[in-house]
């Protein structure tokens, strides 16, 4: 069963390396040298070549992002050698977003313009604060006056659309500081904004600092009003609040994520990748989180990727609304219908009910409200 986005492809890079690991972070990653990014760029090589055999690899993509870990320990040279080969097997579209991921303690504007030559025309920094404290609590390799500084030469490198991600909800965090942070990354005119809470991570040192008594969140009510500074202040400075994290200013919404929002189709290269295939109801596949079991797949010929699930259509339709109704524009009661065969409420009977005022349908459009995405996971576990 084909559906409407099935010819609307994207690509993932998972770059697995840090210069060093953030206490919060739980994605896979690890330290690197110099010797390990070349042989990895070369494994992502042939991963392409191996996909591009299989005519699993189809294009032309309509977005490619670089992610990690962090994406921008790698040389222009070899961000150019891993589009060049993308433009050979599957094909850029002639507007294609292609983003990269940047920690700005690792770039300076020389670098910047190698990998706008070589084709990327969005960055994502990874600011997490404006506040030099707040860096060293969250174990980040930059400063305040680095992050100013990258952006501005993201800037003067030629780069549009510059994105910022922000942690909130950091220990002793309130709204003072949370505005003085809003104010500081305001300053530096980027066109999207990410906004994440902290949260402790299983398996990470702040999980053991918590456990310890060391590591104190901002409780609920404190939260709550965070959330509601970032929504009225950004929304205030013409962003567009166009999914529960995520803020641009109009024409600059990352293209990419929504493509994983709205189950397109997304390949995935790189020890720890996970990809989406549109295909029928939909099928989720990953490499397995190690370095060495990749190297001897991709050696061997063979396809380094596991399947993780496979939809059927109940499945299909509880994870269109859970990923859908994450953005503002939330979920077509025809565009669900078509692919389902039923609507919403049909489908959905109880949960609709129980969701009350916070869940509602407008304009063809089932959407939560802005306390219904402050409690979100609660809410769409009545889908679930």
């Amino acid at each position: 069963m084909a559906n409407e986005f099935s010819t609307q492809h994207s690509l993932y890079f998972h770059i697995p390396f840090c210069r060093s690991k953030c206490p919060y972070c739980d994605f896979y990653s690890q330290v690197a040298d110099p010797g390990q990014l070349d042989d990895y760029v070369e494994l992502l090589l042939r991963h392409l070549a191996w996909l591009s055999k299989q005519q699993v690899f189809t294009g032309p993509l309509r977005t490619v992002f670089f992610g990690g870990g962090t994406p921008s320990l790698l040389a222009p040279e070899q961000v150019a050698a891993l589009l060049d080969q993308v433009r050979r097997t599957a094909g850029l579209a002639a507007d294609a977003e292609i983003s990269l991921e940047a920690n700005p303690g690792t770039v300076d504007e020389q670098c910047l313009r190698g990998y706008r030559q070589a084709g990327v025309n969005r960055l994502s920094f990874g600011v997490q604060s404006m506040q030099d404290t707040a860096l060293q609590l969250l174990g980040r390799g930059h400063s305040v006056r680095q992050a100013v500084q990258a952006v501005n030469w993201a800037r003067q490198a030629g780069f549009r659309d510059i994105g910022c991600d922000l942690i909130f909800g950091l220990p002793g965090q309130g709204r003072t500081e949370l505005l003085q942070d809003l104010a500081a990354l305001l300053a530096l005119q980027p066109s999207h904004l990410s906004c994440y809470g902290l949260t402790v991570e299983q398996g990470t040192p702040f999980e053991r600092l918590q456990q310890e008594g060391s590591l104190q969140l901002p409780d609920d009510e404190l939260y709550r009003d965070l959330f509601l500074i970032l929504h009225e202040q950004l929304s205030a400075a013409g962003f567009d609040h166009y999914e529960i994290s995520n803020y641009a200013q109009p024409g600059h919404v990352c293209r990419h994520n929504l493509a994983y929002w709205q189950r397109r189709t997304c390949y995935a290269v790189g020890a720890g990748a996970h990809s989406f295939l549109a295909d029928g109801y939909g099928m989720r596949r990953s490499v397995p989180a190690d370095l060495q079991l990749y190297r001897q797949s991709l050696g061997a010929g063979c396809d380094p990727a596991v399947t993780l699930e496979t939809f059927d259509r109940g499945g299909a339709m509880a994870e269109t609304l859970y990923l859908g109704l994450r953005c503002r524009e939330g979920v077509s009661e025809g565009d669900f219908r078509r692919r389902f065969g039923l609507g919403v409420a049909e489908a959905f009977p109880q949960a609709v009910k129980r969701c009350g005022e916070r869940f509602s349908y407008e304009a063809g459009r089932w959407r939560f409200d802005l306390q219904g995405w402050l409690l979100y996971d609660h809410f769409i576990s009545f889908f679930l």
